[in-house]
């Protein structure tokens, strides 16, 4: 699904890992993801963690989208973070799903040095299954 997701691409993120009901994406801020006062815009911040979040309620193999979701913003990102999405699932009944995403910034050591913004999503499958997908 990430792989057909031109608005994640165009913006370098990358699927770091995936597994039932979780997903792991990274970006890295580029200079011109950075609003007026050169910190990450914070939609994009929240696009990062929707993305992990669609990986994550996708990983079951049927199509699903996101029903709604809200986000805190914690710390601020800068040109140049690399900042991780890893999204987990709370709760999966019948169509509808809960998925937490945590923000990280790493520091060069790739250890999480500040939780950016805290993510949670609504999901709706429409319970068909995903093409081509066993």
């Amino acid at each position: 699904m990430l792989g057909a997701d031109t608005a994640s691409r165009s913006l370098g993120m990358r699927l770091e890992r995936v597994g039932p009901g979780t997903a792991e994406v990274s970006m890295v801020v580029r200079p011109d993801m950075t609003n007026g006062w050169e910190l990450c815009h914070g939609g994009l911040i929240a696009t990062l963690a929707d993305s992990a979040f669609a990986v994550a309620c996708n990983s079951y193999g049927e199509v699903t989208v996101a029903a709604g979701f809200d986000v805190t913003f914690l710390e601020s990102g800068r040109a140049g973070d690399r900042l991780v999405a890893r999204a987990e699932e709370r709760a999966r009944r019948g169509r509808s799903g809960i998925y937490d995403v945590t923000v990280l910034r790493l520091g060069v050591d790739g250890v999480p040095d500040a939780i950016v913004a805290e993510f949670r999503g609504r999901s709706r499958s429409l319970g068909r299954p995903i093409p081509g997908v066993p």
